[in-house]
Parts: C-alpha cells; sequence; structure tokens
C-alpha cells in the first residue's frame, strides 16, 4: 500500500503551515474502490522509530517525546541508590525536558509539508507531479480534472490481464491566459499515452473534423454585417464526452493510485485526452447531441451546423471544444446555451474577443481579426522583440533560390519558426507569399533563408496591431482576384498561383501556392489560378447555400492577363494549351454556363499580386490597404 501525500481532504482545501504533516487520504474516489493520492518520488518520508528507541513519535504529528528516566534519589529509608554512588554524591536535582509540543508550538517539518518549501512562481508550468503538488493552485486543478473524471464515469478498475494492452497516463500542465496575457485559470490534464495504442486492436479510425478558417470569416461576415449576437463557447473535458466503442485498458493516474487494490488498471467506458480516437468520438457525440435538436450537418464544411426553421436561424461552429455561436435572434441563442449546458459541462465565455488565438476587436468599421498577442509571443521566443521595423516582409532582389548561403547546423529553430508563421497568415494575406517561400525550405535551410525569416519578423515588429477588417452592411456578393508570377522560381522555374476571395467587402480567403506543374507561357500560369480561384468559389458558394444564402449575381474573378481571360470564355490558342489537363477546363464550362464569370483588371489594380512575388514598398503599401488590410490604432 503506498503512503498517501499530505494533500486535504477536498480540492478546495489547502495545507496551511501550521497543519500537522500527518497524511490524510483525500475524500475524492476515483472508483467505487477507495483511491489514495500517493506519494511523489521527490518527497522523502520519515520512517517510524523502532521499537529500541525510548522516544515515541506518535503518527498524527510533533510527539512530546518523554524525558529520560532519571537516577533515582536515595528514598527516605535509603532502599534505592545507584551503582557506583557514595554517600559522597550530591543529591541529583529533577529537570523536566521542555519541547515545542509541550508549549504549543508547531514548526513544520519541510520534508513532509509540502508548503513550507519554496512555492513556486505563479508562471511556471510544473513537468512532474512532485512539482505540481508544491503548490495549491496546481493540487487544485489536479483534483478539479480528477472529480470531473469521477463524475464523467470514464474508467471502472479491473484486475490486469497479463494478455492485455495497457496504456500508460500522464500530467500536462498549462497555464490558460485571457487575451490581454493575463492568467485566466491553471490547467492540469490527465493524457493517455495514446503511442502505446495497437492499430486495428486499441483503435481503427482517428480522423476528426475542425472548422476551416474560411468558414470562420465568412460567418463572422455574416453576422457582423446583420448586427448579430456572437457568443463564445467552451466545452469543459470535451474529449470524456465521446463513448469508445474499443476496449481500451489504461494505468492508474500518476499520485492517485488506489491503497486496496494498487495492481489494478482502469478499464475505459468513455474517451480521454491523448486517445488517438477521443476528438472522432467526442465530435460525433456533440453532431449526435446536435442533429437531435434539430440543426443539420452542412456538407461543405462538416464542422458548422445550421438551424434554420420557423424565421430562426443559428450558425454554431466547432474547433475541437471551441465554440461559436450566433443567430438573428439573441433569445433563441441564450435559449440555446442552455439547452446545451443541460448536456455538457460548459463555460459560457460571453460575446466572441477571442477565438484560436484571434482577438475580434471593435472596429469604426465593424471588427478587426488581429494576432497581436500571438506576435509579439513569437518575437519574443525568438528575441526579435526590439528589433528594428522594415516595410515590406521580403527584399525584391536578390532572388531567393535553394543553394544560398551555407546549410544550418540545426535546423529545428527554423521550422518552428515558419511554422509558427504559417498560423499567423490566418489574418495576415500580407505574408502569405512570404510564408509559402520560406516553407519551401524547410528540408534543409540555410543561412540565407534564416536571414529572410529574421526580416520577416522585423516586418511584424512594426505591424504588430495589423488584422483584417470585417465591414459592417456587406452585402452578398462573391467577387476573387487571381494572379501567378510566371517562372518566378529561380531554382526550376515553377510558377506561383495566388487569389483573394471576398464576400462584399470583406476577405474571407485566401492563398499563395507553388504551382505543381511548369508552365509553358503566362497564360498558361495565369488560366492554372484562374482555375484555382474557380474551384475555391465554387466551394464559398456551397457554403452560402448551406447556411441558407444565395448570391444574386454570379461570382467574378478579376485576371490581368488578356489570354487567359479570353481562354476562360472560347477555345483558343489549342496548339499552345492543348497539354493542360482536362480538369483544368472545368473553368470554361462554369463561364459558358453562366455560374462563372471572368473579367479583364489592369495589374495596379490586380490585389493578388502581393501574394505572388516580392514588391517594392510603395506598390506593397498601396495593395495592403487595398485588400482590406488594417491597424488596431486605426479602429
Amino acid at each position: 500500500m503506498s503512503h498517501p501525500c499530505p494533500l486535504a481532504s477536498s480540492p478546495s482545501t489547502a495545507v496551511h503551515s501550521q497543519d500537522l504533516p500527518s497524511y490524510a487520504a483525500p475524500s475524492l474516489p476515483l472508483s467505487p474502490a477507495r483511491h489514495q493520492l500517493s506519494v511523489p518520488a521527490a518527497t522523502t518520508v520519515v520512517p517510524p522509530p523502532s521499537s529500541s528507541q525510548s522516544a515515541a513519535v506518535d503518527n498524527s504529528g510533533p510527539a512530546d517525546v518523554p524525558s529520560p528516566q532519571l537516577l533515582a534519589a536515595p528514598d527516605s529509608a535509603g532502599s534505592s541508590t545507584d551503582v557506583g554512588s557514595t554517600a559522597a554524591s550530591p543529591p541529583l536535582v529533577h529537570r523536566h525536558m521542555t519541547t515545542r509540543a509541550m508549549n504549543n508550538i508547531h514548526k513544520p517539518i519541510q520534508r513532509l509539508n509540502l508548503h513550507a518549501q519554496k512555492q513556486p512562481s505563479s508562471d511556471f508550468e510544473p513537468t512532474t507531479v512532485a512539482q505540481a503538488l508544491k503548490d495549491p493552485n496546481w493540487r487544485r486543478a489536479m483534483f478539479e480534472e480528477c472529480d470531473a473524471l469521477v463524475r464523467n464515469g470514464t474508467w471502472e478498475l479491473v484486475p490486469l490481464d497479463s494478455s492485455s494492452n495497457v496504456v500508460g497516463c500522464k500530467w500536462i500542465f498549462r497555464i490558460k491566459r485571457k487575451s490581454d496575457g493575463s492568467i485566466d485559470r491553471f490547467k492540469a490534464r490527465l493524457v493517455a499515452k495514446g503511442f502505446n495504442q495497437r492499430p486495428g486492436v486499441d483503435y481503427f479510425e482517428t480522423f476528426s473534423p475542425v472548422i476551416k478558417p474560411t468558414t470562420v470569416r465568412l460567418v463572422l461576415s455574416i453576422a457582423i454585417s446583420h448586427d448579430w449576437c456572437l457568443r463564445q463557447l467552451d466545452i469543459n473535458n470535451a474529449f470524456l464526452q465521446g463513448r469508445l466503442t474499443e476496449t481500451v485498458f489504461m494505468a492508474q493516474p500518476p499520485g492517485f493510485i488506489d491503497s486496496d487494490h494498487p495492481t489494478h488498471v482502469c478499464k475505459l467506458k468513455k474517451a480521454i485526452y491523448g486517445l488517438k480516437q477521443a476528438p472522432r468520438a467526442w465530435y460525433h457525440e456533440l453532431r449526435q447531441f446536435l442533429l437531435a435538436t434539430g440543426f443539420k450537418n452542412s456538407y461543405a464544411d462538416t464542422s458548422l451546423f445550421v438551424l434554420n426553421t420557423g424565421g430562426t436561424i443559428l450558425y454554431l461552429l466547432i474547433y475541437v471544444d471551441d465554440i461559436i455561436l450566433t443567430g438573428n435572434n439573441s433569445a433563441h441563442v441564450d435559449r440555446f446555451v442552455v439547452t446545451l449546458a443541460q448536456r455538457f459541462s460548459l463555460k459560457d465565455l460571453g460575446p466572441l474577443s477571442y477565438f484560436l488565438g484571434v482577438e475580434v476587436l471593435p472596429h469604426k468599421h465593424g471588427a478587426l481579426l488581429s494576432q497581436r498577442r500571438y506576435i509579439q509571443d513569437l518575437l519574443t521566443r525568438t528575441n526579435m522583440a526590439n528589433a528594428n521595423p522594415v516595410q515590406t516582409p521580403l527584399p525584391t532582389s536578390p532572388p531567393i533560390t535553394l543553394h544560398s548561403g551555407t546549410l544550418l547546423s540545426d535546423p529545428t529553430t527554423y521550422r518552428m519558426v515558419v511554422g509558427s508563421l504559417q498560423y499567423l497568415s490566418l489574418t495576415r494575406p500580407d505574408i502569405s507569399f512570404a510564408v509559402n517561400k520560406l516553407s519551401q525550405y524547410m528540408h534543409q535551410p540555410t543561412s540565407d533563408h534564416w536571414d529572410l525569416v529574421k526580416r520577416l519578423l522585423r516586418y511584424l515588429c512594426g505591424t504588430l496591431d495589423d488584422g483584417i477588417v470585417i465591414h459592417r452592411n456587406s452585402q452578398v456578393s462573391l467577387h476573387a482576384f487571381s494572379d501567378a508570377d510566371w517562372a518566378g522560381n529561380k531554382d526550376d522555374f515553377s510558377s506561383t498561383s495566388a487569389y483573394i476571395v471576398y464576400l462584399g467587402k470583406n476577405p474571407i480567403s485566401w492563398s499563395s501556392k507553388k504551382q505543381n506543374t511548369i508552365a509553358r507561357s503566362s497564360t498558361e500560369a495565369e488560366y492554372r489560378s484562374v482555375a484555382a480561384t474557380a474551384a475555391e468559389l465554387n466551394w464559398v458558394c456551397f457554403l452560402l447555400t448551406d447556411l441558407g444564402l444565395k448570391v444574386s449575381t454570379a461570382p467574378v474573378i478579376y485576371c490581368d492577363n488578356v489570354g487567359a481571360t479570353q481562354l476562360c470564355s472560347n477555345p483558343i490558342f489549342h496548339s499552345r494549351m492543348k497539354h493542360v489537363a482536362i480538369d483544368f477546363h472545368f473553368i470554361r464550362d462554369q463561364v459558358q454556363s453562366g455560374s462563372l464569370r471572368v473579367a479583364h483588371v489592369s495589374s495596379k489594380d490586380q490585389l493578388a499580386d502581393a501574394l505572388t512575388k516580392p514588391l517594392s514598398r510603395p506598390i506593397f503599401q498601396s495593395l495592403k490597404a487595398k485588400i482590406g488590410l488594417s491597424s488596431r490604432g486605426l479602429s
């Protein structure tokens, strides 16, 4: 039986320094059997004294150690004398030992009392159970997590079967912060070691969808344009809600070992964080509930659910356990939040302000989507917070090539920074080309490539407050800008395609991507880019249909290449275009059927040009303002 740890009997009760250093089992059961919090390996336990010792120690606290037997003085009859004593020996004086316990002074024993040790910083995220137990905030978080597991009926303790695969588990500690960077809460999460699972035995399907960034921007555009309320919800312990169809065994949580059954294992009845099938199980559980309450699942984006009955419209977007809810009637929104809370434990975070690292800020034209805090964290991690700003993401010369510079001895930092920049492009189309270009050198980055990364960070240092503006009173009309940089890649002469899709005035989708094949002419490169833009517009139209909205006029694609514009309407240039794959020619069918229109635009008004190549400062700044980027300072 393991020794229990000196914690309070409930998560909300702290152990104070004046408490006696006895061990008390927590009142929280992890199963029908009794569980005790086991002592971490780093905690030293004082062994009890042996029977030969004359001092007895009480388990409940510092004992009153009795005084040792003094040599008895001769009684009046002189019948008792010490061996070796003489008549000339002076009489012994009885002196009683005084202890701290006798004077009601209880000094904590540091080896047992965790609060007597130095408390870690409030910003400290422990990596072991022993470190977490030293802080009452983390200890409380561990109890809250275990309490949720128990109430949820996540597992039952069963004897260990030697033929079964047992998945390990560990504690993960994270500080959750608010949009302003202050501490929101301390989160302790028990995570299964899913890498120990065996495919085909412990799990089968693992895929789980998440909301697409374009869908988020599209729904925000619709809600802000119609002045709908936007609510943000967070499901507590979401992965614990999914039901498992497979039999999975897990070891008992570190620090929480059943004292009566220390060798038993947890047979999981529901999913837990870390299991490979946990996201899929949670999605299916939430999906079944939403369908039962009248929502319909979007075909264009399976993480979007729509309720449209009796004049009531509700849109619900899911990214794992984070939810955005909006609708045309705030009272219906409130009622559905109550309905959802009756089925799942959730936190109502109120009006949408911070979602997946994106701040939603008020703006004079509507709302501003900004990732300022994300940029600040990235600059701090790379020691670029005080760098001198520049006006463009990349220089116009010399050209960026694969083999320029010397190979980096350790490409880890390069890959980490570029990967972080990819997420930042969710609200910053102005860096899309730079991120796309730098991502092409992930396999063997050089010193020159790293210099370009630092230049991009310097650009972000001077544009911390920039973001996408979502205008109110925007029309439900689609148009897009499509462009290509023919043979711009000096390593293999491939081209770069780019597009920006607008719903009214609001940019909702953009892309900068290297073409897979080599174009033989600028017309071919532009034509391929227009085809990719048409595919994106078709998908957005499907999404609008699922939302119950219809576009009044056919979407328009603006292209600055005359040849590509004509090719979209007529089968001309056959000798120069017959090698183009048939799937690219679907755009011609779209145009001829009236579902799409391709129009010419001058190069100086081609907004997608900023996403195809490095530009000079005047041209870049002009296009940046036209794209729809604005600063928080202008809000």
